[in-house]
């Protein structure tokens, strides 16, 4: 067994487009939970402008996948990147409250254009492994993340929040490109101008019957139940970690960098493994470990430190990882004559699940606090692993 594991070409371009896409978000993304708090923002606030980020993604989707058979995927996904560029400039001239709000929704459209379009090409690409080749696509944002917030810090240190969006707005430009050069090529066969909304409705219609067959659409609730609590940690653990653990500005950083710095090794383990097993035992797999980390959190809350909360979140991270690529494996095998379809309906999930888990984070967490919400968040997952395993009989 090689160290790194085989990546095609059309899997290293998507996922270099996706690394420097999040690279350009995640240098000041780590600090929104607490640039809203500091604006004023309730914690059921934080909860609703997460709703309004990813909520569009899932809304949306459908239209990307039908724009996918009539425009070349590459230019829809570097349109994409180009919304993450505007929404930068939003965020450096935007003072008004209902603006604000309308940019949450420009940047979720504008994900949906590159998160649909990529995996659509993905998908289309007949894939060798396709577990395999998104563990490397969503392994991108962890490799994004290692160095991001802290060059992040240095620019707002520097020059202040302007700054950073400056620095993004220019990471974006470059990436627009870079996408559009890489993937048009590999993505100009899915273009078909005879492709109308009859065979839109026909085309869905038909992916729906194979996802809802009883051996499959299991697996697809045991992934979301997963997505659902990764939606409130991705909304709350920054709030987390300041509010209940106490922990300073620098010492988040710190975390978030050296977690996505040991993740590299970790992703790369996955992967590996993720070749080698059937999409549904990934899934089931993945969320057992999420789920069992995630009790595992709130269960010793009185006795974190940074070592147990970083250890915990890597394991957690490697569920959510083995999880979220077997469902796309999973999509990807099954609906391999439809990749616009698919990449349409793989993307709903993600973001209805972090919308739903944010928005639902932000009513539950005055009235239970954070370790009971992981608790009963990781006793979810395992219910509906279970219960998925027993039902789709595997």
């Amino acid at each position: 067994m090689t160290l790194i594991p085989k990546i095609e070409k059309v899997t290293r371009d998507a996922t270099i487009s996706h690394f420097f896409l999040m690279f350009g978000y995640r240098i000041f993304s780590l600090y929104f939970p607490l640039f809203l708090v500091s604006r004023g923002f309730s914690l059921l606030e934080v909860g609703y402008t997460y709703l309004l980020i990813y909520l569009p993604i899932a809304l949306f989707s459908p239209i990307i996948g039908f724009l996918n058979h009539k425009v070349n995927p590459a230019v829809l996904a570097s349109l994409g990147v180009l919304g993450y560029a505007l929404y930068a400039i939003g965020m450096i001239l935007i003072q008004n409250q209902s603006l604000f709000y309308f940019f949450q929704i420009l940047l979720g459209f504008s994900a949906a254009l590159f998160f649909v379009s990529a995996r659509a090409i993905l998908m289309a690409s007949k894939l060798e492994n396709p577990d395999r080749a998104f563990g490397w696509f969503y392994s991108a944002p962890y490799y994004a993340g290692a160095i991001a917030p802290a060059v992040g810090a240095f620019f707002i240190w520097q020059f202040n929040f302007s700054g950073v969006f400056i620095f993004s707005l220019v990471i974006q430009l470059f990436t627009a490109l870079f996408c559009f050069i890489r993937l048009k090529k590999s993505s100009q066969k899915l273009v078909d101008q005879h492709f109308n909304f009859q065979k839109f409705l026909e085309s869905y219609q038909s992916a729906l019957q194979v996802l809802t067959k009883k051996n499959i659409l299991p697996w697809l609730f045991v992934s979301f139940s997963v997505l659902l609590l990764g939606g409130f940690y991705q909304g709350f653990f920054v709030l987390f970690l300041k509010q209940l653990l106490g922990w300073s500005q620098n010492s988040i950083l710190a975390f978030v960098s050296l977690f996505s710095t040991l993740f590299l090794p970790l992703s790369l383990f996955v992967i590996h493994r993720l070749e080698k097993l059937k999409s549904e035992i990934n899934i089931f797999q993945g969320a057992i470990v999420a789920g069992l980390f995630s009790i595992l959190f709130g269960a010793i809350q009185p006795i974190l430190g940074f070592v147990s909360v970083l250890l915990i979140r890597l394991g957690q991270g490697g569920g959510d990882l083995i999880c979220e690529s077997g469902r796309s494996g999973l999509v990807s095998e099954k609906l391999r004559e439809k990749p616009e379809e698919a990449g349409a309906i793989d993307t709903i999930f993600s973001p209805l699940g972090s919308a739903l888990g944010a928005l639902i984070g932000g009513l539950l967490i005055v009235s239970l606090g954070y370790p009971l919400i992981f608790i009963l968040g990781g006793i979810l997952i395992l219910g509906v692993g279970i219960l998925g395993k027993k039902f789709a009989k595997i």
